[in-house]
C-alpha cells in the first residue's frame, strides 16, 4: 500500500471563496515507504502547499490525501498522520524553542506524552541518529547553521515518525552545512528505511533522490527519476528550472554538435563521458 497518496486533490486558500485562485489544481501523486522524493519547482507553483497536506498542517479544498490509509480530512486522523509525518523548515531557529539541546529535541515526544524514560532514549538515539549526541548539553543559539537544522531533524526523529518532509532546509545553509543536513537524510533514508520528501531549489540535491517530481502551476508537470526528469533539459527551462551543472555542460556541448549522452548528471559522470570522446580516432 502507498505512503501518501494525493487522490485527485485542489487547494485554494480561503475555502469558502470560490473566486480564490487555485493553489493545487487535481494533484494526484503517490509516494511509497521508504521512498526519496525530491519536490522541485519555482516560487509558487505550489510545492510547499502540496507538502502541508502530507502531515495534516492543510486540508484540501477538493480530493483527498491519504496517509498510511487515513483520510487526513478526518479530525480524528490529524494527530495520528502527524506523528507519521514530520516536518522540517528552510530555517532552524524557527524550531528550536529551548536553550539546551537535548530540551529541544525532548520537546515532541513530552507532547505526545511519552514517559520520560522512554523520551531519554529517544532523545539519545534522535542524537546519535544525526551526529550531534556529543552537543547534547549545548546552547542552540551557540551551533552553526548546520548542526541547528541536524538538531532540528533530532527533534522529528524523537518522535519516530515514518516520513520526514522537508522544505528547503538547506537554502540559508553553507556548503558545509548543506552536507551535513543531506548526508544525513540519506542515511535515515538508506539506513532507518525513513520516507523522505525533499523540496529544493539546489539540482543537485534532487539528483540524488531516488525519483524527481516537478510541479509547475499547481499540477504536476514530470515524475520520474533523475535521469529521466534532468534529460528534459528545454522543458524545464520552460518552467524556469535548471538542471545539475554536468548535465547543462553536455546539453551545451550537444548543441554545438558533441556527441555526449542526454543523461549524464554528476561531475564523475561527465568527465568519464568527455574522456571516452577523446579516444576515439
Amino acid at each position: 500500500m502507498e505512503f501518501i497518496n494525493v487522490d485527485g486533490v485542489s487547494f485554494r486558500y480561503g475555502n469558502e471563496n470560490e473566486n480564490a485562485d487555485l493553489v493545487l489544481d487535481d494533484i494526484r501523486l503517490t509516494i511509497q515507504p521508504g521512498e526519496f522524493v525530491a519536490l522541485l519547482g519555482h516560487n509558487g507553483c505550489g510545492k510547499s502547499t502540496l507538502a502541508k497536506h502530507f502531515n495534516a498542517m492543510l486540508l484540501p479544498t477538493g480530493g483527498k490525501v491519504w496517509v498510511d490509509g487515513k483520510d487526513t480530512s478526518e479530525e480524528e486522523n490529524k494527530y495520528p498522520v502527524r506523528r507519521l509525518v514530520g516536518m522540517v523548515l528552510q530555517n532552524p531557529d524557527n524550531q528550536l524553542v529551548s536553550s539546551i539541546v537535548e530540551e529541544d529535541v525532548a520537546f515532541g515526544p513530552e507532547n505526545l506524552g511519552i514517559p520520560s524514560e522512554e523520551i531519554r532514549q529517544r532523545v539519545d538515539n534522535a542524537l546519535k541518529a544525526v551526529g550531534m549526541y556529543d552537543y547534547r548539553l549545548h546552547a542552540p543559539d551557540k551551533l552553526s547553521g548546520g548542526q541547528k537544522q541536524r538538531v532540528a531533524i533530532a527533534g522529528i526523529l524523537a518522535m519516530e515518525p515514518s516520513c520526514i518532509v522537508l522544505d528547503e532546509p538547506t537554502a540559508m545553509l553553507d556548503p558545509q552545512g548543506r552536507r551535513e543536513v543531506l548526508d544525513t537524510v540519506h542515511r535515515l533514508n538508506r539506513e532507518r528505511g525513513i520516507t523522505v520528501v525533499l523540496i529544493t531549489h539546489y539540482m543537485e540535491e534532487a539528483a540524488g533522490a531516488g525519483r524527481v517530481v516537478v510541479m509547475d502551476d499547481g499540477r504536476v508537470l514530470m515524475d520520474g527519476t533523475p535521469r529521466q526528469v534532468f534529460s528534459q533539459v528545454e522543458a524545464l527551462r520552460r518552467v524556469e528550472l535548471d538542471v545539475p551543472q554536468p548535465t547543462e555542460l553536455c546539453f551545451e556541448l550537444r548543441q554545438e554538435g558533441v556527441p555526449l549522452p542526454d543523461d549524464v548528471l554528476t561531475a564523475e559522470e561527465c568527465a568519464a563521458a568527455l574522456a571516452q570522446l577523446l579516444k576515439r580516432p
